[in-house]
């Protein structure tokens, strides 16, 4: 079976699912790229989680992410991954928010969100009420800013590390040497001129 026809099959086995979750949760849903899609109420995704783990069997939250829209009025998307084993099946949970309004926090539901809602909280600046230890996760102590938002600056900040000849923390100036990289956009196929490899057995069509 070719990825399109297991694709298809994916849509066909998760609408009616999609359908059932709707009207059991107040959600709306699509099916895209063999994925079941939800977008929720902010004040809402506790509940709306809860009823994915025990009523639907989705056990496991996968994963925890931010996605940002600068344009729009709520900017943030908090995007929650679920998998089901028993059903064999996938699904993604969205909410919407911005840089002030809280999103429930759910360690209630699933506890390895704790370190998840951290990161979001640290790269995009999104809070989440309830949460037992909001603070940032990955950025540096005193870090000003939140790297991950469309609008963040390239230039101008620091970045820490430890200093083994100096025997102790430093602080510098962030390099993005992604700058200054040199990109050959040629393609592999034709155009480049690369030095031809000699192989072993090249001698032997010589002549």
């Amino acid at each position: 079976m070719n990825a399109l026809a297991r694709t298809e099959e994916m849509e066909t086995a998760l609408t009616p699912l999609g359908a059932e979750m709707v009207g059991a949760l107040g959600v709306q849903a699509q099916v895209a790229f063999g994925e079941l899609t939800l977008v929720a109420e902010r004040e809402g995704i506790v509940a709306v989680l809860t009823a994915l783990r025990d009523r639907f069997g989705f056990q496991q939250l996968v994963d925890l992410c931010g996605v940002d829209y600068p344009d729009r009025e709520e900017r943030f998307e908090v995007v929650y991954h679920l998998i089901s084993l028993t059903r064999n099946a996938r699904i993604r949970v969205k909410v919407t928010t911005d840089e002030h309004k809280p999103v429930p926090s759910v360690i209630s539901v699933y506890p390895n969100a704790d370190w998840f809602e951290r990161e979001a909280f640290d790269m995009y600046g999104m809070l989440f009420s309830d949460h037992p230890d909001l603070r940032r996760l990955l950025t540096d102590y005193g870090f000003q800013g939140h790297p991950l938002r469309k609008d963040f600056p390239m230039t101008g900040y620091v970045e820490v590390r430890y200093d083994d000849e100096q025997k102790r923390v430093v602080y510098e100036p962030v390099k993005l040497t992604q700058e200054f990289r040199q990109f050959d956009f040629t393609s592999p196929w034709e155009g480049a001129e690369y030095p031809a490899p000699v192989l072993p057995g090249d001698e032997k069509v010589q002549g």
